[in-house]
């Protein structure tokens, strides 16, 4: 086992140009990746999450651009890499399953092209070859090899979401990196679909970013969960951490949104006031002060420091640096 962290991530910045100014996407993401582990991110809509998984593939629109900081997969700079050299690694080094399989496939070519066409492309395999990893992959994924010479509409959404799957892992990546990979599937399909990456991981001994709005499935898949909130991580540390011992208002909040169903009397859980803030234009200070029932003078003049509270816990809130839990 190499010693070295598989993925370092440090001081991330990307920047989308817009209409109405620079948008901070992403303003100053830190994480570390661990061989075989696997990193929750979540947080609400727009706070960065995919925006962080694009940038770690490279795979941004032309609006967006990596403004600063390092992206280091086995010690090498992914950030510092053009188009062209990028395209050595994406895939073969990092590979992302994205949000609905449904589009994902060419729908007038056979599923078991797309993927040995990727494996042709990436790894110089013969048409011999590819087709046959292609089957190998299909077999992986839990379906059966005859059907690689099927066209995606012969495919349930559940094994189109497999397909994608065994498409990410056709040139065998260091990293697979999941952009709400089941939301489009139902409960079951879900189910096993968490189960089959997970099985995957731990097989390949692949790294892993799930990015999910459901933390039942971060509880149940991750080693680790980094809770993002306008472009930044608030707070970062293990599913325990996390779960029972969250130390950010804002982490509180997301917890108290999800339902507790052991609870008799079916309480509907209540959301966040408010919305996050212009990414254009943040606030000084901590970005989550104006939604904070907990906000104290500091949090909206000065940026929190992103802290060490436990072995792997770290938070970034002014209370804590205070030194007192909330």
């Amino acid at each position: 086992m190499n010693d070295r962290k598989l993925l370092e991530v440090k001081n991330l910045k990307t920047y989308f140009t817009t209409k109405k100014g620079t948008a901070k996407a992403v303003d100053g993401v830190s994480f570390t990746l661990d061989y075989g582990q696997c990193l929750g991110l979540v947080g609400e809509s727009g706070c960065g999450k995919t925006t962080t998984a694009l940038s770690i593939c490279q795979l941004l629109p032309k609006e967006g651009k990596i403004a600063g900081g390092e992206i280091l997969l086995e010690g090498v700079d992914y950030a510092a890499m053009d188009d062209k050299e990028i395209r050595k690694h994406r895939w073969n080094d990092v590979s992302m399953v994205f949000q609905g399989a449904m589009n994902a496939f060419n729908p007038v070519k056979k599923v078991g092209w797309q993927i040995a066409e990727a494996c042709m492309f990436h790894q110089g395999m013969t048409k011999e070859q590819a087709w046959e990893k292609a089957g190998d992959l299909f077999e992986l994924v839990g379906i059966a090899r005859e059907r690689v010479t099927q066209y995606p509409h012969e495919f349930s959404g559940g094994m189109k979401q497999r397909a994608m799957i065994a498409m990410a892992l056709a040139c065998d990546p260091k990293i697979i990196i999941g952009d709400e990979p089941t939301t489009a599937l139902d409960v079951m399909i879900q189910a096993q679909i968490l189960e089959l990456l997970e099985k995957l991981r731990k097989e390949l001994n692949m790294g892993m970013v799930l990015i999910t709005h459901d933390l039942s499935i971060l509880g149940e898949t991750c080693d680790k969960i980094a809770v993002m909130y306008a472009g930044k991580i608030v707070e970062l540390g293990t599913v325990d951490d996390i779960f029972n011992h969250a130390q950010h208002p804002y982490t509180k909040r997301l917890l108290e949104c999800f339902p507790d169903i052991t609870n008799e009397k079916r309480v509907i859980p209540d959301g966040i006031p408010g919305n996050p803030p212009s990414l254009v234009n943040p606030p000084e200070g901590c970005r989550f002060c104006q939604r904070c029932t907990e906000c104290v003078d500091a949090c909206s003049k000065n940026e929190p420091e992103f802290l060490k509270i436990g072995e792997e816990h770290y938070v970034a809130c002014h209370l804590i640096q205070k030194g007192g839990e909330l």
